[in-house]
């Protein structure tokens, strides 16, 4: 008996910026994917945790800045 097709994966409207904001902040603490995966876990594992509060939080502005956007033009979100 055939399977039935997947579903779809959901697309994250997001996940472009994250990606870029990732690299821009291991660029800018001067590591690329290979120095990164070259540092000792513990090192490793702190860098990531920093990376991913700066990650969050510039999400977060981004996303209050749409907010408000859509706020003063009147526009609800969908």
């Amino acid at each position: 008996m055939p399977r039935a097709p997947a579903a779809a994966p959901l697309h994250d409207p997001n996940a472009v910026l994250e990606r870029a904001l990732r690299d821009e902040y291991l660029r800018e603490h001067g590591y690329d994917a290979a120095a990164l995966a070259a540092l000792p876990p513990e090192a490793r594992l702190e860098i990531l945790r920093r990376m991913s509060l700066h990650v969050a939080a510039r999400l977060a502005e981004v996303d209050a800045r749409s907010a408000y956007v859509h706020e003063i033009h009147g526009v609800v979100p969908r």
